[in-house]
């Protein structure tokens, strides 16, 4: 019996087809190998993972006064999960790489809860009901600037004001933080941590002193004061300064 011999393919096609497998399999490593993201938060560390919470952890009684930390806004341009830094005046650069683990308003947001209620010994009731009777401090705050200058500096700037809930007395403030920072996005986000620590103790600081007078023990009245049960008013007290809400977190 005979076969017949089929013809062979030209060579040039032969060589296609192994050039063209060939760049298929390297793709495929460089996708495979291409760098992961990393996630930064502005928060303080936790409990160490694995972690659990003692058996003698019970539920405490609410404080005296409370404080409620509203959602923050942030410039629309740093709105994202990727970190937005400055490359001159004019220009940014966003990073894919290099991601916020929450939106940074949720970021400062968090950030400025745990400060202040660390602080101030007081709990955040934010989006939870509570007692009419009890004295709330409604914490806002509008970062009107969020710059990031990798090796350079962290730049907060951001309008703020503490307010009586129930009640007509508010605090506005504003507070511009810069922060040197080394080379690296760690020392990048770090720079923008220790930043928002220094507006959270100016902040603390404005709640202490609208507790401390008393606005939101009474009813308001007229030309910003606030009257007591006996009738006795005040004055909002003045932003605290820099140097007074340090000396007051030490």
């Amino acid at each position: 019996m005979m076969f017949a011999r089929l013809p062979r393919p030209p060579r040039g096609l032969v060589r296609g087809a192994v050039y063209v497998g060939a760049l298929a399999g390297l793709v495929a490593m460089a996708a495979c190998s291409s760098p992961s993201s990393r996630f930064y938060t502005l928060g303080a560390d936790g409990a160490p993972a694995g972690s659990v919470a003692p058996v003698s952890a019970r539920t405490s009684a609410a404080p005296a006064w409370l404080i409620e930390v509203a959602p923050i806004d942030v410039p629309p341009q740093v709105a994202k999960n990727q970190l937005v830094v400055q490359t001159g005046p004019t220009q940014v650069k966003v990073l894919e790489e290099e991601r916020w683990a929450s939106l940074p308003g949720d970021e400062i947001r968090r950030a400025l809860s745990t400060s202040l209620t660390q602080q101030l010994g007081t709990i955040d009731v934010y989006g939870t009901a509570y007692s009419d009777t009890t004295p709330v401090y409604r914490v806002s705050m509008n970062v009107q600037r969020f710059e990031s200058w990798p090796g350079s500096h962290a730049l907060i700037d951001a309008v703020w004001s503490v307010r009586v809930v129930r009640g007509n007395a508010v605090m506005t403030c504003r507070s511009v933080v810069s922060e040197p920072v080394s080379g690296g996005y760690d020392a990048l986000v770090s720079g923008h941590r220790a930043a928002l620590q220094r507006i959270a103790l100016q902040v603390g600081a404005a709640v202490q002193a609208m507790a401390g007078a008393g606005a939101g023990a009474g009813v308001v009245a007229p030309q910003g004061k606030v009257g007591g049960a006996k009738g006795a008013g005040f004055v909002v007290p003045a932003c605290p300064s820099a140097i007074a809400a340090a000396a007051a977190g030490s």
